[in-house]
């Protein structure tokens, strides 16, 4: 091997490791079957929510995952994987990643890390099903503001009973 692959080499793999440091969560796919139409559509998709989807070599890799937190996902870097990372939303990468595969009837989790847990498939499948921080603290903040907004009422009723 030239010298120039391997410094190519290293470059994506010091690429990898920071994206990996910056991240939340990485899932890994199986993107097999996808046509580039649904793949350029998907990345869009992606792109929109912060979310990085990018395939690279899995010797890259599993390279660039020793030693992190993300080393369990090397088990499963084998045959097609595209890795998506999440840098806002720890979840959002596999809940979108959940709503492609729906509708593309195409791809497969094989696993992710996310906030430094180790999912297999299923675990992976089950968090895409976690509501988004967004959501998260709005229904907090609807089950909150429901009993103040009661209160108030009945404050105003007394009040303006005792104006008459």
């Amino acid at each position: 091997m030239s010298i120039e692959a391997q410094k190519e080499k290293q470059l994506i793999i010091d690429e990898i490791k920071g994206k990996l440091e910056k991240a939340q969560s990485a899932v890994v796919v199986d993107y097999i079957g996808i046509t580039v139409a649904e793949a350029d559509s998907m990345r869009k998709k992606l792109r929109d929510a912060n979310v990085d989807y990018t395939v690279y070599k899995n010797t890259l890799v599993k390279r660039a995952i020793e030693g992190t937190k993300y080393e369990g996902l090397a088990e499963v870097l084998e045959g097609p994987s595209a890795l998506a990372f999440g840098y806002e939303d720890a979840v959002a990468p596999a809940r979108l990643l959940n709503g492609i595969i729906k509708d593309y009837k195409k791809m497969a989790f094989k696993a992710g890390v996310v906030e430094g847990t180790l999912f297999n498939a299923d675990g992976i499948q089950a968090v895409a099903s976690l509501p988004s921080r967004e959501e998260l603290i709005a229904k907090f903040m609807g089950s909150i503001q429901s009993p103040v907004s009661k209160a108030v009422r009945t404050f105003q009723a007394i009040a303006d009973a005792k104006a008459e």
